[in-house]
Order: C-alpha cells, then structure tokens, then sequence
C-alpha cells in the first residue's frame, strides 16, 4: 500500500544512517590513532563477603578508566593493569573498595554490605542508562534474583505486586494463558491498556495471534506471546511510567514502556549451571454448593412455584427433569474434585553455560518446562527454549558488538473447553462418568458428559525467533555511533477437532453432517534498524550528553482461518483433503510501517541539578496524508538538595532528591488500515463470482491519540540508607480518543473510526519503601514495600447524554463504573426482586433506571516483602494486596430452581408470603416476572460486593550447602510457594479472578536445586 507516505522525512533518516556508517568506518579503517597505554602485569584475585562466600557479577574497573571486568561464578576475577593503577569493587548491596595494584599480582578483597549502595545502582532507561540515584523520570525494577525464585511461565506473571503503579492480573490458571496488565490505570475508551514491550532493545508484539473461535473457553483467545520468553534468562524488567520515561519512545508509550533485558555472559573461566525443579499445582479454593437432598429440594420447588408439580408424577417428563425422575435421587458428586481437584504438575530443567575473556564473552542456555492442568486426562502444555548471547569488545575498547537471540517452541495440548463452568453448574446427583464397560455415560442420552468435551481435542504450536544485535564503536573519547539491529518472528499454527462422538448420541450427529477441523495459521513478523549517535562531556562541575537516532520499522500480520466440515470419519479428522467442505472464514495480511527520529539532551550541574529534554517525531501508515506525523516531547528535572545542601553524613537525613516531569506521548494503536475503505470475502457467490461486503469506511482526516503526563516526586534515604523512601503524584491526562463512533443503523456500518474530544485523566501516589531491619555478622532482614493509590476520571465527553455511551460512562466518574440497578431486596408477598424506579414511571428499564454507580476498578494495590539470611540460609516473603470490588455470586446465580448446582446461600430463598428474605423464590423458569427480575438482579448492585485482598503470593526457602563442596561447586536447594494463602471476604472462586467460568490461578508448591560448577 502506497500512501506517499515520508518521503522526505526517509531521505533525511537515510543520510543520517550513512553518515553513521561513513563514520564507522573511517574510524575503523582511517589513520592509525595513538597506542593505548601498555598493560604490564596480569591481576587475578578473589571476591568474598564478610563471611567467606564469593561474590559472582562484581565488578572490577581500573579507576579513571572505562576498562573493567566481572567475577565469575566462584568470585574470581582476572584484569591487566599496572602498578601505579587502583581497582575499584562494587557489587550492589556493598560498599565500594579502592585498592592500589603496586606490584600485586594475587588480590583479594572482601566487601563489607551495604544493602542500599544507591549510587552503584544502574536503571536501564532502554536508548540510555542512569545511576539510581541521577535518574529524573519514574522507572520501577525488579531483578533476576528475584524473577527466578517464582514458578511463572511468563515474565508478566513474575511482576505481579512487585511494582507500584503497575496492576497485573492473571487471565487464567490453565496454563501458557495470558495477562492483563495496566501502567497507570487506563487511558483510552477503546480499552487498550497494552505497554510498548522492549526485549534486548527491540520492540515485541505481545498482542495474541490466538481466535476464541479456535481455541473455545480454555484460554478466552488469550495465548500471550511473551511465554515464549523464559523467566530464568531474564536479567531484569524496568517499567517507564513517567513522561521523561517514556516519551523518547513516543507514540508506542503512551501505556508505559516494559523493558526486559536478558542475561549476558561474564568473563572468567567457563562456568556451567543446571537448575532442575518440579512442583505440583491445585486449586486453591472451592465454591460450597448445595448438596443433593438441598438442590433436589429446590429444583421440585421451583417446579411446582411455577405450577407444573403435577407433571413429576407423569412418565411422559422423565426427559424434561431426568435430575428429579430418573437420575439416582441418593446419589451425590463433588464435581468442582471430579473435575478440578486434579493435581497440575510442573518440571522444567534448564542448562546454562558461560565465560569468556575481557574481550569476548558468552552465555549459551537452553530450557524445558513441562506442566500439565488439573483436568481430567493427559493434557500439557511444553515449552522449550534456547537463548544465547556474545558480546565481544576490541582490544582498545572502540569497537563493541552484542548478538541476542532466543528460540522458543511451544504446544499447548489442552482441552479445548475449560471446565472450570461444568464443576460448578452440574447437578451433585448427576450420573456416573463411565458406565460398566469403560465407556463414555450417557444416561439414555439424558446428559451431556463433560468428559466429551476432552475428546473436542485442541492444539497449538507456536515458534518465536527474537534476534537483535548491537554494533558500536567509540570515535571520539566523548562520541559514540551506536546501531540497534532486530527482528522477531512469531508463528502459530492452532487447530480444533470437533467429532461427532462428543455430542449426546441422542441429537443424531454423524462425521458427515457435524464433524469439523478448524484450523488458524498465523505469522506476526517485524524488524527494526536504529541507527544512533551520543556524545558525553565532563567538566569540573558540569556534564553534557546528547543522544540522537532514528528508528525504521516494519509488521507484517498474515492469517488464515480454514474450516473443514463433513468426513467419512472421525478418524480421518486432522485430513483437510477428506472433508466435503472447506471454507475460508479469514484470510488476511497486513503492514505496518513506522518511522521516527528522536533525541536526549542531559545536563548535570554539581551533581545536584539535572536537566533532561527529550523529543520524538513519529510516522506511522495507520493515518492518512497529512494526518501521519505526531511530535512528542518531555522535560524532567531533579534537584539532589543533598548533595547542593550539604547535609550531614551523620545525620538521619543523608539523601534527598525532589524530581519532576512533563511531557506528551500518543497512540496509534488501532489497527491497520481504518482509515480506508475495506472489504471482506461474505462466504458466498454470484454466478460463481465471490462477493465481497463492506467492513469499513473511508475517513482519513483522524490521526493521534494523545497523552499528556505531569509527575513531582521526593526521593529520600534515611539513616546511611537503612530507610529508602520513594514518592510520587502523577497526572495522565488522554484526549483525541481513537474509537468507533457509532453510526446509524441505516448505514449499513456500526461504527466509524475516528478521533473522539473525550478526555480521560489518571491520577494517583505512589509509595516505594526499602528498610535495612538488621544487618549483622551472620543475621539479615530487609523488607521492601510498595503501595498504588490510582483514580481514574471522565473529564469531558461532548454531548455523552445523547451518545451510545450514555449508559456506559458519566462524565466526574471512572471509565471502569458499571452502571446497574438498585435492589431493594424482595417482596415478601410476590417472593420476587424488587428494582428501584428512578424516574417513577412505573416500568423499569435498563436506560432510565440503571442508576447505580459501582467502580470496579481497584482502589489500592502493592506488595509487601520481607528477607531474611541467616548465613547459607534464606526466607523470603512477599503478600500481595488489594483493596476493590467485584462480581459476586448473584451475577451469575441470581434465582435458585434451574437444572444446574448453584452455591448455597442461594439455599436461603423466599417460600412463603410475609418471608424475610434475601433470596427470590424458587422457579425453574415459567412463572411470570421471576426470570426477568433474575435477570436485573445479576445487573444490580446486589452482584457486587467487597472482593479485598491479602495474598502470600510467593515464599521462598534456600539453603546453600557449605563445607568442601561448595569449593567445588556451587549446590542450592530450595522450596517454593505460590499462592499459599489468601485472605479476603470473598466467596467466589478467586478475588483477583472472579469470573466463575474461568480456571482460577492456582496453588503451586515447587521442590528445586541449582549446581555451579
């Protein structure tokens, strides 16, 4: 598709490009420069703690120079310096050592701890890195130390509680399912919430390539992408939040950026790692559902409220209520046990090797995971991966080169039905499984046997190839040319096999008239060039950086979806070519290109006043001419008042740092080609000719989503940073809202896509809190905790009151409010839900009487650690914790009688008049008003209530062996928890997972070892 789309802008992006290349390599094969100076000596040594352990990943530079290496695995380091050289240690959580080199060539050094060495610590910014303490913008961190200790299958699921201003939430315990995850709370009336993902520098799409329409209800359609990482080769995960953050990313950062960053090789003698554990998985909680003499009770109620108790004496109804005629009337089954009370088991197995010299290093891993779910029968989910690094520098330190790569391959062998909705709903006297022979039980084809849904079966296999590389090369001591090279490539090929053996026999299905394979093949594949420049200086009292570069991207999105119907057999299923229909229900490819130039200026004044400017223009070919450029910018400053101020080292005051920023980041994610005219294939023909139908309309004036960000935060550490104290007060504010603007029925279209005068504001604090407890010779505490205080609100909505959304949203309140009835309990005549009449015209109706304002959204979250060391031994804890509403039972049990379980309270009902009650009468569908007041009470606020939380999400106990063996190797053994506890008034399944028809996260226990060697 041709747009005349940058062409200018591309001519300009190019020359930058070539003279970044030019330069390379005039500096690489011009005239020779000055030697560096000759190293004179070979420096080896050993890195421990007080009490005797290696230090691995120290780091050890030559001071005044940017020459350095890492200890290995055991602590040991090599470097090349001369005697009149001091090496610097620093490790994060110990204090820096300066020791001269003189005529040394065995030096040992022991580092004294120091758990909040803030200056040592370096925050990855993505195009930049700062120190901890100099940074200007909002990034929150969590490290492989850690990610690794949890049993998570995907990186988001490694992040949950860990971060303030970052709420996730687990779509579903089946395994390789997704997450959802919002920075900030949410912006856009479209919904999205979507970060901006970057691995190893590349931008990832982590939107799923799954269909409901293939896989059904055991994941909602949701495979997330970023499974195909593997959290044990994860190095860390930062999160921009804020303007000066994010906005040098642009238009893709307006929902946060996540920056994942993967592991490298360290230099020093080859080290190996295997780490094996295996764990077992249940659900942590159970519905309590009536029993049998309880629900029979009802249900013969309900029947005769409804005036047919006459008919259960008529042979001529056993089909109609086989539960109260025919089915065993003693017989009781807890199918939430039959059906998920399975046990989830997990093994995965992962080898790593590493090592290499000052100058080239490399990391080489590869990883199994094998779990399967709590359902009946042999269904997994598999996930094997290889990941590699090499990271190589020239001898004069100019030139440096980074490859990345990771292969994953998936299969997700799963049912294809969650049944999660079967063990809460069937009835407890339903029948046996099997019959006397090993069969499948039918009952005389009274039931639909859950189990026929295992042989519905369901399969996906995805490949995921993420590559990147890095070149740079230092022209000047202050100028650096830098090029970031991606490329990813996610593949997933998804079937479904309906066979006719699955129905009940008794609806006369065969292979030729309902038997179908649908399968879904799809590729999602893009790659990026950035070509950089950054220039440094360092004056006595000031310092000056600039980074500037250019971004050229590209997506590609190619899927098909076939359907095959009608076979000789079910075993000639998985055969396209034995179908007698094949239909193509999908068939598309998309492009999307993007363009971009951006730069950073950084100023640094006494190390107390910091400036930074950022800036960004961006092209995308999702807009129309004219409307494809979108200029984004920011500006943070910090004041670090301790260093200007001169506080007092002894004092309970040593750092603080009051640090602001504002900015402009947008959106363009809305698809591709919206603002086009566009067509699709109706399935049918003319003449033999296909017909193609409208699927959208022309409109090429909408462009970019915008999103303005202000923040002002205190930063301060107490008592030689025992106490690390983090605040901070954000405003979001999100205009221009790209969403379907409803049309009129008569156009033929539902909606048009277009730029919305809607405006949405996010607000809120956050808190990050780190405290030193004890730190002494053998014992250490620390604990860690963070706290969100989000509050979303509809600023404006031009003419809201006579829009489709004027039933969705009101302006002053947030965009995740339900807008539902007022119960007013029941009548204690009628034995029937009473709903309050807001305009008092005698009717109740969802558009005058949906009054009832409920936000669903969570009015605080966080997490709160606490780890304890007591020499090789190690507890570490963390709770996560929420305060917020959700659906109850009522949404999805408002009236007891129907002819499946429901949970007990609904036991409680009306059944007389003059009854006190908070349950309507029983009925089983027929008397007049009961199904539709039913119906109103699963919408009202009766079907929300407190679903507050405190969780222990992870727990986690290590011991390293000591003794001989550890001088030798390195042995770990550990148990983790996941999920062990959670307190909360909620009856339903899960509160964070409230949905009763979804599989909620479960309970895991994991037993493992690591050995170094």
């Amino acid at each position: 598709m041709e747009n005349n789309f940058l062409n200018k802008t591309r001519i300009v992006l190019l020359l930058i490009l070539f003279l970044c290349i030019m330069l390379l390599g005039y500096t690489a094969f011009g005239k020779p420069r000055t030697p560096l100076p000759i190293v004179q000596q070979q420096i080896t040594g050993l890195v421990t703690d007080k009490q005797g352990k290696p230090i691995p990943g120290a780091t050890v530079i030559i001071k005044g120079s940017t020459d350095g290496t890492f200890t290995n695995d055991k602590g040991v380091y090599n470097i090349t310096a001369t005697p009149n050289d001091v090496l610097v240690f620093t490790f994060i959580g110990f204090k820096t050592e300066e020791v001269p080199v003189e005529n040394q060539l065995q030096l040992d050094v022991i580092l004294t701890e120091d758990v909040t060495a803030l200056g040592e610590v370096t925050v990855n910014a993505g195009y930049y890195t700062v120190s901890e303490k100099e940074r200007t913008g909002s990034i929150s961190t969590i490290k492989s130390g850690v990610i690794e200790k949890q049993p998570v299958n995907n990186p988001l699921g490694a992040m949950q509680g860990y971060m303030s201003g970052v709420n996730i939430q687990q779509t579903t315990g089946v395994p390789g399912g997704g997450y959802n995850i919002e920075i900030r709370g949410k912006n856009f009336i479209n919904g999205n919430t979507n970060p901006l993902y970057i691995i190893d520098g590349v931008p990832f799409n982590a939107n799923s390539l799954a269909s409901a329409s293939v896989s059904g209800s055991i994941n909602n359609g949701n495979v997330s992408p970023l499974n195909a990482l593997n959290p044990s080769d994860i190095e860390s995960i930062e999160v921009l939040k804020d303007a000066d953050a994010t906005a040098i990313y642009g238009s893709r950062a307006a929902n946060g950026v996540v920056l994942i960053t993967t592991r490298k090789g360290k230099s020093g003698p080859t080290q190996f790692q295997a780490t094996i554990n295996s764990g077992m998985g249940h659900v942590s909680h159970f519905l309590e559902l009536m029993n049998t003499p309880q629900y029979l009770e009802i249900r013969k109620e309900g029947v005769e409220n409804d005036g047919f108790g006459s008919f259960l004496e008529n042979p001529a109804f056993d089909f109609v209520w086989p539960d109260l005629k025919t089915w065993d009337q003693d017989r009781y089954t807890d199918w939430q046990q039959t059906l998920l009370g399975g046990t989830a088991y997990r093994t995965k197995l992962q080898l790593s090797v590493s090592g290499g010299s000052d100058q080239t290093r490399f990391r080489i891993s590869g990883a199994h995971l094998n779990e399967t779910t709590v359902f009946p029968g042999d269904s997994k989910y598999r996930n094997t991966a290889v990941h590699s690094n090499l990271n190589h520098r020239s001898k004069n330190k100019r030139f440096a080169l980074n490859l990345t790569s990771n292969y994953t391959v998936e299969t997700n062998n799963l049912p294809r039905t969650d049944l999660t909705l079967s063990a809460y709903k069937l009835a407890p006297n339903a029948p046996a499984l099997y019959d006397d022979e090993g069969q499948l039980n039918w009952e005389d084809n009274s039931w639909d046997n859950p189990l026929a849904m295992l042989l519905e079966k369901y399969k996906t296999q995805s490949n995921t190839l993420m590559a990147n590389a890095q070149v740079s090369y230092q022209i000047l001591p202050a100028l650096q040319v830098k090029t970031n090279l991606g490329y990813n490539n996610y593949q997933m090929d998804s079937y479904k096999l309906m066979p006719s053996t699955a129905r009940n026999p008794k609806y006369g299905f065969t292979p030729e008239n309902y038997s179908s394979q649908t399968r879904k093949r799809a590729t999602n594949t893009s790659w990026i060039i950035e070509p950089q420049l950054s220039w440094n200086h360092q004056w006595d009292d000031a310092s000056f950086g600039v980074l500037a570069g250019a971004t050229f991207q590209q997506q590609t999105t190619d899927q098909t979806v076939l359907k095959a119907t009608g076979f000789p057999n079910n075993l000639m299923l998985e055969n396209l070519a034995a179908a007698n229909t094949i239909e193509i229900l999908n068939d598309g490819q998309s492009e999307y290109h993007y363009q971009s130039i951006f730069s950073r200026l950084n100023f640094n004044w006494r190390n107390s006043y910091i400036l930074n400017l950022t800036g960004r223009r961006d092209g995308s070919s999702r807009f129309g001419s004219g409307k494809q450029f979108g200029n984004f910018w920011s500006l943070g400053l910090a004041w670090i008042f301790s260093n200007s101020l001169s506080l007092d080292e002894n004092g309970f005051l040593n750092y603080g740092k009051l640090r602001g920023s504002y900015g402009t980041t947008g959106s363009d994610n809305i698809g591709d080609y919206k603002f086009l005219n566009t067509f699709g294939v109706s399935g049918n023909d003319y003449n033999g000719i296909t017909l193609l139908y409208p699927t959208g309309i022309y409109n090429p004036v909408f462009g970019w989503e915008t999103n303005k960000k202000l923040e002002l935060a205190l930063d301060l550490n107490f008592f030689k940073d025992r106490i690390v104290l983090n605040s901070a007060w954000y405003q979001n504010r999100s205009s221009d809202q790209l969403v379907g603007i409803p049309l009129a029925a008569t156009t033929g279209f539902q909606s048009l896509t277009g730029n919305f005068q809607a405006t949405v504001e996010n607000t809120g604090w956050e808190f990050d809190l780190r405290t030193v407890n004890i730190a002494g010779e053998d014992f250490n505490w620390t604990t860690t905790l963070n706290l969100t205080l989000p509050k979303n609100n509809l600023v404006a909505f031009p003419d809201l009151a006579t829009s489709t959304y004027a039933n969705k949203y009101v302006i002053g309140k947030p965009l995740t409010i339900v807008k539902l009835y007022e119960s007013l309990g029941v009548d204690s005549q009628t034995g029937i839900y009473r709903f309050r009449d807001f305009n008092d015209d005698g009717v109740i109706n969802a558009i005058d009487d949906k009054q009832w304002i409920e936000d669903l959204a969570p009015e605080l979250y966080g997490g709160i650690g606490n780890t304890f060391t007591y020499k090789n031994l190690s507890l570490e804890v963390f709770f996560q914790f929420k305060k917020q509403k959700a659906y109850n039972f009522y949404r999805s049990y408002p009236t007891p009688g129907y002819n499946y379980n429901m949970p007990v309270e609904l036991y409680d009902r009306w059944r007389n008049e003059g009854d006190d009650a908070s349950i309507q009468r029983a009925t089983f569908g027929q008397f007049p008003g009961v199904w539709e007041a039913g119906q109103r009470q699963s919408d009202s606020n009766k079907a929300v209530s407190d679903a507050s939380f405190l969780r222990m999400r992870n727990v986690t106990l290590s011991y390293q062996l000591p003794g001989s063996l550890s001088k030798v190797m390195d042995v770990t053994l550990y148990i983790q928890g996941q999920n062990l506890l959670t307190i909360t008034n909620y009856g339903g399944p899960d509160p964070e997972q409230p949905r009763n028809y979804i599989l909620p996260p479960l309970r895991q226990i994991t037993l493992g070892g690591q050995l170094r060697f």
